[in-house]
């Protein structure tokens, strides 16, 4: 039982620090392109990101690009957070067979006693469910770019991913934009 235990900790452990990497927990290392001058695009999804990168550093050589997780809203950060300890709780309870009903002076209910027959098959479930439930939690379904800080793309509020056509296009009207108010002469008043 205590092997079982140990397990489900150390897989519980490696799907949460997967799970806040690919799903909006704070990145523990962003992927730096080589180039380190030049404007800056940022991509906020992680799935297309790689074909976007290899087509736009093709055609645009001296733009650093960074991928990096969208965050979901604090709420439901939280509510992963929760579920995430209150899943290894409940999976000690049920391996070292305490009744936490009967702390409150309630009658344990029938799920509880099953559990407590079928051990491994009732931690199995409530880790898999706990993770699916964390994992939507933590799941945005936002494709966000900025350019130098500024949005250039939001599939929050356009409700699709850019083609690559579109993209090229709105990275030439504001690289040419940019080198536009570049030449303009910035005077005092």
């Amino acid at each position: 039982m205590r092997l079982l235990l140990l397990l489900l900790v150390a897989a519980s452990a490696m799907v949460r620090s997967e799970a806040s990497a690919n799903l909006g927990g704070v990145p523990s290392k962003r992927l730096k392109m080589q180039y380190a001058t030049g404007p800056l695009l940022k991509f906020q999804i992680w799935r297309v990101f790689e074909e976007y990168m290899r087509v736009i550093s093709q055609r645009y050589p001296d733009i650093r690009i960074e991928g990096e997780n969208y965050l979901p809203q604090p709420i439901y950060r939280h509510i992963a957070s929760f579920l995430s300890v209150f899943k290894l709780v409940l999976i000690g309870l049920i391996i070292v067979g305490k009744d936490p009903f009967a702390f409150f002076g309630m009658q344990a209910p029938s799920i509880w006693q099953w559990g407590q027959e079928n051990k491994v098959y009732a931690c199995m479930m409530v880790f898999f469910l706990s993770n699916m439930i964390e994992n939507q939690c933590m799941s945005t379904g936002a494709f966000e770019i900025t350019l130098n800080d500024v949005p250039v793309w939001s599939k929050l509020e356009s409700g699709h991913l850019p083609s690559m056509q579109q993209l090229v296009q709105i990275l030439d009207n504001e690289m040419k934009l940019n080198v536009h108010m570049d030449s303009i002469p910035h005077h005092r008043s």
